[in-house]
């Protein structure tokens, strides 16, 4: 009986609760439970507690307990049941504002939370008995304030905006030194552009008086130009008729020669060309200088193509070339062009190398450099023999005298220099050019050197007497190269004018000329039969002409970069170009295939084949000779 009166009186507190605040809050750690509790008879409360009857949901009357009444009242009572979950659901749905708890709930949570068992029973039966003896008053009871809560998210939150606080200092920070930083760089590209305008607004002043100024000058340059080629066309003029007068004077001469040898025969009438009056013209210079200039170059000239003691006859032209058999063994040989690699590379000068000469008989190359030194190297193990030097400027190519004791070079100084191997030194220099000399070729007898130079002419140079023999006149451009035909009088040249030209060495003249180049030609050579012209220009273009029928045979494109030069190989089978950027094109003449070398680093200036054409050698501006094979 006891302990259903102290479950009553808990279910009393309960529902006092409910009442006042509305609603039910369970404790964090569960609902209350039922202790056992014995209240003594003498209890100092003095409280009558009265018996309460247990009222049964699913009461049913007397007289009417039969199956059917039992099952309508659990029907009715279920129906109920899910009218309430019904109700509680639908206001599930709206949210429950958040009631602050009462002082008594809060400190009874707070004690059980923290597991103070003891501590909450004295505090409950304290808290009871003061309620039933009235000595608690309610109505100054305050709800506990959710202020530590409250207090304690506004914490987290101050935290939380300190921190973002001081990111963003930070990054106002970062902001306005970047700000500063291109203010300056901004102050500093408004001075340069500043600066720049000045410039261009100065240079654009500068130009308009440089106009002006040229402007003051165009009629000047104008006469200049007219004055020019007036005096160009005089020059010519003056040429032909020196030209003239000098067949006269050798007309004369040969005439007076063959009166004295006569006889029967004497010369009454004694003229200003015969050779004791230019004996005495030569003797007495004040009387030279009242002659007309045409008389004055006109016995300079015949006293240059008279004859001279130590003059050299050229052999005759019938000659058969001795090395036909070998090379026509060498044509039935069966080689490929692809075939050729790299051997050996040697850095042969500290500048470009201009040409590369091939020894008659042995395994020795020549070469010229930008440097002023010509040197001899040994092959394949590219070992020096000899070093050269005495030219004053560049030299633009060398050639073997066929002796082989003997080197011809050219240079930008207008001079042709002829070094003796035996003697280590320069043992002639021939001048006469009046511009730069590109090329020099012997003759097969060995008597005399050809050469050709930038300004526009090519000579004959007589070794014995070392005299100018004749000056080959009919390109209008720079002659880049010069060739002998092997054991002939005939000489090859090409020019800038775009034409290859083959001239008669005995009398200076003009045989035939090529025409066919678009642009200027820089190299021309023969094969070794001598039927056979390849040519190359300045845009890549080699060509094979017919000697015979005069007439170009093969066209091939090899550029856009210009040639420098191209040699047949001795068997005439295989064509070596030497190109502009810095490969070797490999040409095979019977089907045109071409193929490229690829060593050099800079432009490839010269190439040359051995004897038997087992190697290929190639020279460039980079100033190394690879050996191929």
């Amino acid at each position: 009986m006891e302990t259903i009166y102290n479950f009553v009186w808990h279910n009393k507190a309960k529902r006092k609760m409910a009442a006042r605040y509305e609603v039910v809050e369970e404790s964090v750690d569960g609902p209350y439970y039922l202790e056992k509790v014995l209240i003594p008879e003498d209890s100092e409360d003095d409280y009558k507690y009265d018996e309460v009857t247990v009222d049964d949901e699913l009461s049913i009357t007397e007289g009417e307990e039969d199956l059917e009444t039992a099952v309508k009242a659990v029907r009715d009572q279920n129906d109920a049941t899910e009218c309430t979950l019904t109700q509680r659901v639908s206001s599930a749905k709206h949210p429950v504002p958040k009631i602050p708890e009462v002082v008594d709930d809060f400190l009874r949570n707070y004690l059980v939370k923290m597991g103070m068992k003891r501590t909450l029973d004295c505090f409950q039966i304290e808290w009871f008995e003061m309620i039933h003896k009235g000595l608690m008053k309610t109505d100054q009871m305050e709800l506990v304030p959710d202020v530590y809560t409250h207090n304690q998210l506004l914490d987290n939150e101050l935290k939380n905006i300190q921190r973002e606080r001081d990111s963003y200092k930070q990054a106002a920070f970062e902001a306005g030194e970047t700000i500063v930083k291109l203010q300056r760089e901004r102050d500093f590209h408004r001075m340069q552009h500043k600066r720049v305008v000045q410039e261009k607004n100065r240079l654009i002043e500068d130009i308009k008086k440089l106009k002006k100024h040229y402007a003051s000058y165009e009629p000047a340059l104008r006469q200049l130009n007219e004055k020019y080629q007036t005096a160009v066309r005089q020059k010519m003029l003056v040429s032909l008729e020196r030209d003239k007068a000098v067949s006269q004077v050798q007309n004369i001469d040969s005439s007076l020669r063959i009166s004295h040898s006569s006889p029967g025969t004497r010369t009454v009438k004694k003229s200003a060309n015969t050779p004791l009056q230019r004996e005495k013209i030569q003797k007495s210079p004040e009387k030279c200088a009242h002659l007309p200039c045409e008389l004055n170059d006109a016995i300079k000239d015949s006293n240059r193509n008279t004859r001279h003691p130590k003059d050299s006859e050229f052999p005759a032209s019938t000659r058969v070339n001795p090395y036909l058999p070998q090379i026509k063994a060498l044509s039935s040989l069966k080689t490929k062009s692809s075939n050729f690699s790299l051997f050996k590379s040697f850095k042969a000068h500290t500048m470009a190398v201009s040409f590369l000469a091939l020894h008659p008989r042995k395994m020795i190359v020549a070469s010229s450099s930008d440097d002023q030194l010509w040197r001899l190297w040994g092959i394949p193990k590219g070992e020096m023999i000899m070093t050269g030097e005495g030219h004053t400027d560049w030299l633009s190519s060398c050639s073997f005298h066929p002796s082989g004791g003997y080197l011809g070079t050219t240079s930008g100084d207008t001079t042709v220099k002829i070094w003796d191997f035996a003697q280590g030194r320069c043992v002639l220099s021939l001048e006469g050019h009046i511009h730069t000399t590109w090329a020099c070729s012997f003759h097969s007898c060995g008597d005399f050197v050809a050469s050709c130079s930038m300004d526009n002419t090519a000579k004959v140079w007589d070794l014995n007497s070392e005299r100018c023999r004749c000056t080959l006149r009919g390109h209008v451009d720079s002659v880049n190269s010069i060739s002998f035909l092997p054991f002939s009088n005939i000489l090859l040249t090409c020019s800038a004018d775009k034409t290859l030209s083959l001239w008669d060495a005995r009398a200076g003249l003009c045989a035939q000329t090529f025409y066919g180049h678009k642009h200027s030609c820089n190299y021309a050579t023969f094969n070794a039969t001598g039927d056979t012209i390849a040519s190359c220009d300045s845009f890549g273009v080699v060509k094979l002409w017919d000697v015979r029928n005069v007439s170009a045979m093969v066209t091939m494109d090899t550029g856009p970069h210009p040639s420098n030069q191209v040699t047949f190989s001795p068997n005439g089978r295989i064509l070596a170009v030497a190109s502009n950027d810095g490969t070797v094109k490999i040409v095979d003449v019977a089907s045109l295939h071409t193929s490229s070398l690829i060593a050099h680093e800079d432009a490839v200036q010269s190439v040359i084949f051995d004897h038997k054409g087992e190697y290929l050698l190639s020279a460039g501006s980079d100033g190394t000779i690879h050996i191929w094979s």
